[in-house]
């Protein structure tokens, strides 16, 4: 759940996304060799030392260590090593849930196409006054803050890729080292409840779904404009069988849902029953967003939650939901399903394992950017982070390092 009544200021949204697969091949970039001999005056020999990525060769006239691999240490008059970290330019490895999906996918998108600073519409850095004197291109941009050296050309400095699967897949993969960074709808602790400590799991919360409630077309057009908690738990365990019961026609009622891994499902019955790992009684269940959202559209007859993010298929119409004697609806100004109260709301998370890479932190210090929720939260119907929540998932990133 949100932390707060606004969870979401809506914000201008961009009416572009940038569209095709985003598919990576290992590449390493600026990654040059610099050395650092230590020929002083002192007693130091003449050692190899190994300078990394970036500026080259580093010279300290003075007092400077020479630390070379040769014939050991010399503190020497002369020149001293040029020492740097060499960034780790492979390939951002994602993937996970499917209503993370779209937000994460777009962002690649984004970060592959690696926009130059004059294309003010795929990269408006002027508009949100981001500091890009150097009018660096947008991956290089936010690599930068991380000590990143553009690479050659367009190429971003290093690719990344975002696989489609379950929120489950996503943290098991992230915690096994498979995922640099594992999508999940779901909080790790309900995904993985078996686990004795979750200390190594970093959650980066990037965007809020309030899960709608939504029947088929047919339904909804049939009068059936609203349910409450009691009814929506009853239909999830085969108490209601027949829509004339809610008040509709006279069909059976096809309860849908997610599979078991999905986090999408573990939020919905840990917010509704309060537990998890709740048992519910449904005709089908579906692995992804996408193939449930067709599903619903194509029946005449069905009812599911889904995430926010597929609320636009045709033949899908979300019915509000009384819960607790407050009635929310969706895209209503003062109940809608950005309030702190909707008991289906929930946080979508990319979590990272045993701290965060300066390459984990680079995108995702993008996405909590103004610039990353209204571009690629807002325009998949999902809400963005308010300004407090904003400056909390920026304090878990490191301290950057800009070149």
């Amino acid at each position: 759940m949100a932390d707060d009544p606004d969870q979401s200021d809506f914000v201008s949204r961009r009416k572009f996304i940038a569209a095709g697969s985003v598919a990576g091949v290992a590449a390493v970039a600026g990654c040059g060799s610099g050395s650092g001999d230590g020929n002083g005056n002192g007693n130091g020999g003449n050692g190899n030392g190994n300078g990394g990525n970036g500026n080259g060769n580093g010279n300290g006239n003075g007092n400077g260590n020479g630390n070379g691999n040769g014939n050991g240490n010399g503190n020497g008059n002369g020149n001293g090593n040029g020492s740097m970290s060499q960034q780790d330019t492979s390939v951002l490895e994602s993937g996970g849930s499917s209503t993370v999906y779209p937000v994460a996918n777009t962002a690649a998108s984004y970060w592959q196409g690696n926009r130059p600073a004059s294309d003010s519409e795929y990269w408006p850095w002027q508009e949100y006054n981001i500091d890009n004197s150097d009018e660096k291109a947008l991956a290089d941009y936010w690599a930068g803050l991380y000590g990143f050296e553009p690479s050659d050309g367009s190429s971003p400095p290093f690719k990344w890729t975002v696989g489609l699967s379950h929120s489950g897949t996503g943290v098991r993969k992230v915690r096994d080292g498979l995922y640099d960074i594992g999508n999940s709808s779901g909080n790790v602790e309900d995904e993985l409840p078996d686990r004795d400590s979750y200390e190594k799991f970093v959650d980066h919360v990037v965007a809020v779904d309030g899960q709608p409630i939504v029947v088929s077309s047919e339904i909804a057009e049939a009068g059936v404009d609203q349910i409450t908690g009691q009814d929506l738990k009853d239909l999830y365990k085969g108490r209601i069988d027949n829509w004339s019961e809610l008040g509709g026609p006279d069909k059976p009622v096809r309860v849908l849902g997610r599979a078991k891994d999905s986090g999408t499902r573990t939020s919905f019955v840990s917010n509704v029953f309060n537990n998890p790992k709740e048992n519910t009684q449904v005709a089908t269940r579906y692995g992804q967003n996408q193939r449930l959202a067709q599903a619903i559209s194509q029946a005449d007859n069905a009812i599911s939650y889904l995430a926010l993010a597929f609320l636009d298929t045709d033949g899908v119409t979300p019915i509000a939901l009384e819960w607790e004697g407050t009635t929310y609806a969706y895209e209503d100004p003062e109940n809608g399903l950005d309030s702190k109260q909707y008991p289906l709301s929930r946080d979508l998370h990319m979590y990272t394992w045993d701290g965060t890479s300066m390459k984990e932190a680079s995108v995702v210090n993008m996405m909590l950017s103004d610039f990353g929720q209204d571009t690629f939260v807002a325009p998949n119907n999902y809400f963005t982070l308010n300004d407090r929540r904003l400056e909390e998932q920026k304090a878990k990133l490191p301290d950057q390092n800009p070149v």
